[in-house]
């Protein structure tokens, strides 16, 4: 008999407390993802010595790189930029724009990766350098964008 009751007090405590467990806040999100950045950019003698599966890899990255900045650069083209910094206020609707916009964000991504996997390698290489090289352009671009505000 002490064992039940001992064991229904214990079932009692963890229902308790996954019922009043909240998710924890992990603070305000960078409306740039810290994860989409370069590491380094290329010249054409570097990408010509390259094979095309390394070529490939590099323009999915760029690609990636800017579509998950180009849209934003009216808030911020460098991450760490939150919706606090730029006075929009912190609502569950702001919130929950923010995220969705990064879920569909996300989305497109795997959908484009998923079609760059199957039709890249049968690109020009030639292209592909040059694809690679005019996307580090807008992306050095990006640096400078300050300058115009």
């Amino acid at each position: 008999m002490k064992t039940k009751i001992i064991l229904l007090s214990f079932s009692l405590f963890l229902v308790t407390g996954f019922a009043f467990a909240q998710k924890k806040d992990k603070g305000p999100k960078s409306i740039i993802s810290e994860k989409v950045t370069i590491k380094k950019y290329h010249n054409k003698e570097e990408l010509e010595r390259m094979s095309k599966g390394e070529l490939v890899s590099l323009y999915t990255e760029r690609n990636e790189v800017l579509t998950s900045t180009l849209p934003y650069i009216a808030f911020a083209t460098k991450p760490g930029i939150t919706m606090t910094t730029l006075g929009i206020p912190e609502t569950n609707d702001n919130r929950k724009a923010l995220d969705d916009q990064f879920d569909n964000t996300e989305g497109y991504l795997e959908n484009t990766l998923e079609f760059h996997q199957q039709y890249l390698p049968y690109s020009d290489t030639r292209n592909l350098i040059a694809a690679i090289l005019f996307y580090e352009e807008i992306m050095k671009s990006l640096h400078q964008y300050n300058e115009f505000r």
